[in-house]
């Protein structure tokens, strides 16, 4: 009876330690699902690239700085952006910029699958009013910039005019994409507000198309950012086959010897007028996405732009196509965006004129 007592009680401990064992089994299992659970949100981010194609959209034809630029930040950023999108570059040209412009603020997706790297005299053409602009520069979501831009003016070496002062006293012909462009812009501009005499022959589709011209003797002088040139003409600058006449924005130690625009436009008003015309130069070559794409996507691509720009992998072929990197933060380039807008409309109305030829 005693055996059997024992037995009783030795079975009555196997079956509770058996549903103690199975509920333990069972608190382990739900705790290792709700682990999964959560490891599997802990990145919704990641979750939303893995397996995405990130398009890339510049608004000019290849073969620019413009274009070298998106393709390089392509190939490197999506190595630092969760889940590692596949980037995609797409080149949608029209109206010098804009019609991409308005494409990444009206249509594309606003779930931050696209990013546009807009031309930055853009946002200068809707503080002045300039018709045509369908979007609102102050609500793009900047990611970021490699470097504030420097704009030339340039003359090849077959005209004989090397400085600004000579430039004043013999006509040039200068080149551009269109009437609506930094190509057209500027030496319209210098045009006016200092004196030369550049005759404007327009219609190229691009900068790579504009540069062949110089080289054929098609044209003898067109506006270029220095990095461009650098970066995709730099057998121009190691033959000295172009002259630097005048340089805006950050100014390289290569152009020491250059004037600064303020420095050959004799009026102060004049200057004010110039400096809102040449806003883009601060703004570099901006990266953005529309209003609209979610929070914590935006950020993560803002973080992936600095991680990509502290990179040697990247920092190495950025040099090799002599693209300098200072980079631009969103801070920067917003407030860059309100101190345009935040101009005199009486210098804003003068300026304007050059975004309306």
């Amino acid at each position: 009876m005693i055996m059997g007592m024992i037995g009783s009680k030795f079975g009555i401990f196997r079956i509770t330690f058996r549903r103690s064992a199975f509920r333990r089994a069972c608190t382990g299992a739900a705790l290792g699902l709700l682990t999964a659970a959560t490891l599997a949100q802990a990145d919704p981010v990641e979750n939303f690239y893995k397996g995405k194609n990130l398009q890339f959209l510049v608004g000019v034809s290849a073969g620019g700085g413009y274009d070298l630029q998106m393709r390089l930040v392509a190939r490197h950023i999506v190595r630092f952006i969760p889940g590692n999108p596949t980037p995609v570059p797409q080149n949608m040209t029209g109206a010098t910029g804009l019609v991409m412009a308005n494409y990444l603020y009206r249509v594309a997706p606003r779930d931050g699958t696209a990013i546009g790297l807009i031309q930055n005299g853009l946002p200068t053409y809707q503080a002045v009013g300039k018709e045509g602009v369908q979007f609102n520069a102050r609500q793009f979501q900047w990611i970021g910039a490699l470097t504030p831009t420097t704009e030339t003016m340039i003359t090849w070496k077959t005209t004989g005019v090397h400085t600004i002062a000579e430039a004043r006293t013999k006509e040039i012909i200068a080149g551009s994409n269109g009437t609506s462009g930094i190509t057209y812009i500027y030496p319209v501009m210098l045009n006016d507000l200092a004196g030369t005499k550049f005759k404007m022959i327009t219609g190229y589709p691009g900068s790579s198309a504009l540069n062949l011209a110089m080289e054929r003797g098609e044209v003898e002088a067109r506006n270029n950012s220095w990095d461009s040139i650098k970066s995709t003409k730099p057998n121009w600058i190691a033959n000295k086959d172009v002259s630097i006449l005048v340089y805006s924005g950050l100014k390289p130690d290569e152009l020491k010897s250059v004037p600064e625009l303020d420095d050959v436009i004799p009026n102060a008003e004049d200057r004010l007028v110039a400096r809102i015309v040449t806003t883009g130069n601060r703004m570099g070559y901006p990266f953005t996405v529309m209003p609209g794409v979610p929070a914590e996507r935006v950020a993560a691509l803002r973080s992936a732009f600095v991680a990509m720009t502290k990179d040697p992998e990247f920092l190495k072929e950025a040099a090799a196509a002599q693209i300098d990197v200072n980079p631009i933060s969103p801070q920067r380039m917003h407030e860059t965006i309100e101190a345009l807008f935040a101009a005199p409309d009486p210098l804003k109305l003068r300026a304007r004129k050059y975004f309306e030829q």
